[in-house]
């Protein structure tokens, strides 16, 4: 189950960043609604149990598929790294190749000062993603607060250095499910390899290969 994970995980990162697709009629921001949003698949269709997004209006809607998606790209990411992180165990150019043990425990073993560092960066790509898609807190009313930027699509981050979105709006759709599905897999999977090593004490490929 972790392989076919770690498989899946690895082809979706691919796309992970891709953005999504504005100023077209299949994916109006002004019209975004749980009929047109990407990510549904048989047989579960749109999977909302609890029924959050029938509830939501449209902001509320919007900010639930921005964190989505958000958590997803994370997740792929944090799959790849326990992974590659352990493999290169011992081997990497990275701190003398000092870190070692299960990836849950790498952080903590990271130089002081590096960690710093590593804080700083996220804040900062978290306050350019807050900067490109959500209205500034000066401007919006006190009983109205995280409000989405009305041309902003949930997940366009503007980033896409490979080119790997589709002009074709249809295709673009099966992309973004793509990328949807596989951050929800690897959500699961992220979450299996935390469970796992905090209960054992061994890293993921230590108990894969034994």
């Amino acid at each position: 189950m972790f392989k076919s994970a770690a498989a899946l995980a690895l082809i979706g990162s691919a796309a992970a960043f891709a953005p999504a697709q504005t100023g077209r009629a299949s994916t109006s921001v002004s019209a975004f609604t749980i009929d047109n949003m990407p990510g549904a698949l048989a047989p579960m269709g749109f999977f909302d149990p609890l029924n959050f997004a029938e509830k939501a209006d449209e902001n509320t809607l919007k900010r639930y598929r921005e964190a989505e998606v958000t958590h997803g790209r994370v997740a792929m990411l944090a799959v790849l790294g326990f992974l590659v992180g352990e493999a290169v165990e011992g081997s990497s150019f990275l701190f003398d190749a000092q870190i070692s043990g299960p990836a849950i425990t790498h952080f903590t073993q990271v130089p002081d000062g590096w960690d710093a560092l590593i804080v700083t960066m996220i804040g900062a790509a978290e306050a350019q993603r807050a900067q490109k898609g959500w209205v500034d807190p000066a401007e919006q009313a006190p009983d109205q607060p995280g409000t989405l930027k009305a041309d902003y699509y949930p997940g366009d981050i503007g980033f896409d250095p490979l080119g790997l979105k589709p002009e074709d709006p249809e295709e673009f759709n099966i992309m973004q499910t793509k990328e949807l599905q596989n951050g929800r897999l690897a959500m699961l999977a992220a979450a299996g390899f935390l469970a796992q090593e905090a209960v054992n004490g061994k890293g993921i490929l230590e108990t894969l290969l034994n």
